[in-house]
């Protein structure tokens, strides 16, 4: 029997993506691990790999395809001595793939980077873990009465493959008592606001250029939104005065022009946030549903806006490195981030975010919180003003606004205050922040 191969998620934000290129045609032979196609996804170019073995029957989704759901199929592999008739039967009832529809506010689990992402009706363990194996493996295990539960995977990252199905000595597979059908789920909310017709129609007749969504604005669209409807943020604000930072800085780079290295503002800024995740480790948490995970490194992301989106790009272990380590990195990681080249592990995770727009002269700004994070420090431009200083002197500094945005479910008013104090003295006493 020929086998679908479907859209795989290539990453945890992924609901469609971008069929960009096959790299193979009909008839061609596959093997288990050639790379068949790439696919974009809402964050980068990725590579899609090929799990079971056969034939390219047939392509159903052509190259340069957007909006091709996860899990619909693209393409049908036949297995060894099937003929094309079988890739026809098939593909005849392949779903086309639906670009319109408006991205959910909750994703699935996603299948494992570079493998074909398993069918809806994949099996169940006893324990409610899914089993990850592919369509040919569960069906040789259908056929031999096996429990795919016993057996162990040695596909990508223990995916299941028709080797291992072959291979296996498991009891036969007990029947499986039915499950209770669920319960209907509650009908959706109406969209809030004019609906894009009705926005069209009080546009006609001006002029207008219409641009068309692509996934990482449509991705930024729903999970800002949904931040914003459901997560409680508050706002904290202090102003850091930064002659002592910008003279230490210009101390280091002067020692460091042999090496490359110029470190900017925004590296101490990183520093300072790890640091003090470091010192407050109760706010070094995220939020996880039903439950907060305190997290024991300092993982920093830190906004990079690029052509139409941004990456948050992750620097693990921030508190660990030194500032040159982190310029290096965060440059590199900014680098590939415009480049769309970053791998989904560099700009998944982390528990607090920077967003920085000091350079395009932001006196201060309120950040959205991006979840699972706790906060986000948003960081404004250093200007001249007068202040007092401690002998009650008016004196002329270089102070900098910042702003933190946080979730109130994890961190509350005096935690988060705490928090902010500490990034205020990391900044304002560099020296001591580096010992």
């Amino acid at each position: 029997m020929a086998i679908e191969l479907l859209m795989p998620a290539l990453s945890p934000t992924m609901e469609e993506g971008t069929l960009a290129k096959w790299l193979v045609k009909e008839g061609d032979e596959i093997s288990s691990g050639d790379v068949i196609a790439e696919i974009e996804t809402d964050k980068a170019t990725m590579e899609f790999e090929a799990v079971d073995e056969g034939v390219m029957g047939k392509i159903l989704v052509a190259e340069g395809t957007e909006g091709v759901k996860v899990n619909a199929p693209i393409a049908v592999l036949l297995e060894e001595g099937e003929d094309a008739s079988a890739a026809e039967t098939v593909g005849a009832s392949a779903p086309a793939p639906a670009a319109e529809e408006a991205p959910k506010a909750e994703t699935a689990a996603p299948a494992p980077a570079a493998a074909a992402a398993p069918a809806p009706a994949a099996p169940v363990a006893a324990s409610g873990e899914r089993i990850f194996a592919s369509p040919l493996a569960r069906r040789i295990a259908a056929q031999k009465g096996l429990d795919l539960s016993a057996i162990s995977g040695s596909g990508p990252k223990g995916r299941i493959v028709k080797a291992d199905v072959e291979n296996a000595t498991v009891a036969p597979k007990a029947e499986a008592p039915k499950a209770a059908a669920p319960a209907a789920a509650p009908a959706a909310a109406a969209p809030a606001g004019p609906s894009a017709d009705m926005i069209a129609k009080m546009y006609e007749g001006r002029e207008y250029e219409e641009i068309k969504l692509d996934g990482m604005r449509k991705t930024i669209a729903a999970r800002l939104t949904e931040a914003k409807q459901t997560i409680p943020h508050f706002y904290l604000r202090r102003d850091v005065q930064l002659d002592a930072l910008m003279k230490f800085r210009a101390e280091l780079n002067h020692q460091l022009t042999g090496k490359g290295v110029k470190l900017s503002v925004n590296d101490f800024i990183i520093k300072a946030v790890a640091n003090a995740l470091q010192e407050i480790p109760t706010a070094n948490a995220v939020w996880a549903g039903d439950r907060v995970l305190q997290m024991k490194a300092s993982d920093v992301a830190v906004a990079v806006a690029i052509e139409g989106g941004l990456f948050t790009p992750v620097l693990k272990d921030a508190d660990m490195k030194s500032l040159s380590a982190l310029s290096k990195e965060m440059k590199d990681l900014a680098h590939r981030a415009r480049d769309r080249k970053l791998a989904p592990h560099e700009y998944q995770g982390g528990s607090f975010a920077i967003s920085n727009l000091g350079m395009f002269g932001i006196d201060n700004f309120d950040a959205i919180v991006n979840p699972p994070h706790a906060g986000i420090l948003a960081v404004g431009t250093g200007v001249k003003k007068p202040v007092i200083g401690e002998d009650g002197e008016i004196k002329v500094a270089t102070v900098m606004s910042v702003t933190m945005s946080v979730d109130h479910r994890v961190i509350d008013g005096a935690l988060g205050a705490e928090l902010l104090k500490a990034i205020v003295e990391n900044l304002e006493n560099p020296v001591a922040m580096l010992a």
